[in-house]
């Protein structure tokens, strides 16, 4: 046991040595500021900018800005889309795989554009190495570096600044940040034991004396960008559990720092924007101790065990079901609560075999999308809690809510409104429908209140853009691919539109002086109060669906059901 908390312990200390770093790294970028990459990177820059006719001084509005994503996501849908159709007749298809159905080809283009990578279909039988790494592993670029470039256009707004250019902070993104760290990444991959090959298929003689063909692939790069841009996708099936996407101890922690490091250090990345470092650490914690508590209860319930299980054997024994030993339950928790935290969605160990207070916590991450949060966008996220939190305070107390010098009135809290209450109607209404038509839509395997909780995961992962799922749910149908693709679509774009408006209509505001009356919300206090407005209208709002799921099935099991 004591060696499996230390593992973790070693992780999250190494995650948080790393993070003021990297936040520094990226606030440079986005400031304009010289960086160590310069002489490397402008040259690049500018062929890219020639190229494209991109001036990137220019700046945009909110609705600009906005337009600039909506159209470049949707070319790129479409490209990406027509390559999975077609990539019978392309190259780079030594298994000679045919078109996907048009359904789960359009859910597949919506869910790696929107960067929620849920897949319905297993890697490497259903896409061939072109479909794989043209098309979704381009994807996992450009789409990790749309929420950058928004997560960015929100802090510039918040902090009093124009947006910027969209099309600026994408190149940005990918050039001085992911592209940089995923090479590095993907050489310490290989280095690690992961492929990275153009061949086809290798073949073995089993003990049997069968013949056995072994998937592999450019798998090294694709795996290292599913990390750091909170991506997700498998280049196989069973996604990070397989030994060539993550075959051993260091590739594990590689990985996992992958999935940390950036929506951590955006936190940081906004005390420099803010000149306020105090409030972005304060931030930092409070979303860390909530972090690790959720940590702490899944790593506990996989130690403990099943006691069904336990009852058997006579003894206590880890829950090992669904995960690969060598990471044992230990780093299949951290990982799956940070995978679901982080908005990643890869997995090293299957979700559905966790233990229900495992399950609670992925749902619960998934909820909020704030513990650490997605992209970029997930920072921003939290920033709407820390807005609604100075209003509320500011009615409570009598004083003009106020934030970075700026009043914060009607049009900013029905705009935050809008982004929380966008993502309880893409969960539950969907939800409903399913459980309205159970033996016709649902799918579920398991039933009960384990088959509550594999539904409801599908529709947060969807809306959250998370990605993860309850594999035991039978998902890849019409109804599957179309529904979670509407959630995943309401999940990314309605936020992203309302971030835009706010940040815009902050940075037009005169900033007004501070005084003796201004709620200071660099403070312990308010961080607390901020910490109850999160629990109170993100957790509450999906409490009885957590009931009906997870914690109804823990009450089940301690009863010996």
């Amino acid at each position: 046991m004591l060696q499996g908390w230390i593992q973790i312990a070693i992780t999250l200390l190494i995650f948080i040595a790393t993070t003021p770093l990297l936040g520094k790294y990226i606030a440079h970028v986005f400031l304009g500021e010289k960086t160590f990459l310069d002489f490397i990177i402008n040259p690049i820059d500018k062929v890219i900018y020639a190229f494209s006719g991109i001036r990137p001084q220019e700046q945009m509005t909110g609705w600009q800005y906005t337009k600039a994503v909506m159209y470049s996501n949707l070319v790129m849908g479409i490209l990406v889309y027509l390559i999975l159709m077609f990539q019978g007749e392309l190259p780079f298809n030594p298994t000679n795989l045919s078109a996907p159905s048009w359904d789960l080809a359009l859910h597949t283009t919506i869910s790696f554009v929107t960067n929620t990578n849920q897949q319905h279909y297993s890697g490497e039988t259903t896409f061939s190495y072109a479909s794989q790494t043209f098309a979704l592993g381009f994807l996992m670029f450009t789409s990790a570096a749309t929420g950058l470039a928004v997560g960015i256009a929100f802090i510039r707004g918040l902090t009093g600044r124009p947006l910027g250019n969209f099309y600026n902070d994408l190149i940005r993104s990918i050039t001085r940040i992911l592209l940089p760290i995923s090479v590095i990444g993907g050489l310490l991959l290989i280095l690690a034991g992961v492929p990275e090959t153009l061949s086809g298929p290798a073949t073995a003689t089993t003990l049997e004396g069968t013949t056995q063909a072994i998937a592999r692939g450019p798998v090294a790069h694709f795996e290292m960008i599913k990390e750091l841009g909170e991506n997700g996708g498998g280049f196989f099936g069973i996604n990070s559990a397989h030994p060539y996407e993550n075959p051993n101890g260091f590739s594990n922690l590689l990985e996992m720092w992958a999935m940390m490091s950036i929506p951590s250090a955006f936190i940081y990345t906004y005390g420099v924007f803010a000149n306020n470092h105090k409030q972005a650490w304060l931030v930092f914690w409070m979303i860390f101790i909530i972090f690790v508590f959720l940590v702490g209860i899944t790593a506990v319930g996989e130690f403990q065990g099943n006691p069904l299980v336990n009852s058997l054997l006579g003894g206590q024994q880890p829950n090992l079901e669904g995960k690969e030993v060598r990471f044992g339950w230990a780093q299949t928790a951290l990982w799956a609560v940070m995978t679901t935290a982080t908005m990643c969605g890869a997995v090293n160990g299957m979700h559905d075999s966790l233990m229900p207070t495992g399950g609670f916590a992925t749902l619960f991450n998934m909820f909020l999308q704030i513990i650490w949060g997605g992209q970029g966008t997930g920072t921003a996220y939290l920033f709407i809690y820390l807005i609604l939190a100075i209003f509320l305070t500011g009615l409570m107390v009598g004083r003009t809510p106020e934030f970075l010098g700026r009043k914060i009135e009607k049009k900013e809290i029905i705009l935050a409104s809008v982004i929380l209450l966008v993502h309880p109607f893409a969960i539950l209404i969907p939800w409903a429908i399913v459980f309205g038509f159970p033996d016709r839509l649902s799918g579920i395997t398991n039933p009960g209140f384990h088959g509550v909780s594999q539904v409801v995961y599908e529709y947060a992962s969807a809306a959250a853009n998370n990605g993860s799922g309850f594999e035991g749910l039978s998902d890849n149908t019409l109804w599957w691919n179309l529904s979670t693709s509407v959630s995943i679509l309401a999940g990314r774009y309605i936020p992203i539109i309302a971030l835009l408006l706010l940040a815009d209509s902050m940075s037009r505001k005169q900033p007004v002086p501070v005084t003796s009356g201004t709620l200071r919300t660099d403070t312990r206090l308010f961080t607390g109060v901020t910490s109850g407005v999160i629990l109170i209208l993100g957790a509450l709002t999906f409490f009885p669906v957590l009931v009906l799921g997870p914690l109804a099935e823990a009450f089940l099991i301690a009863r010996g059901g």
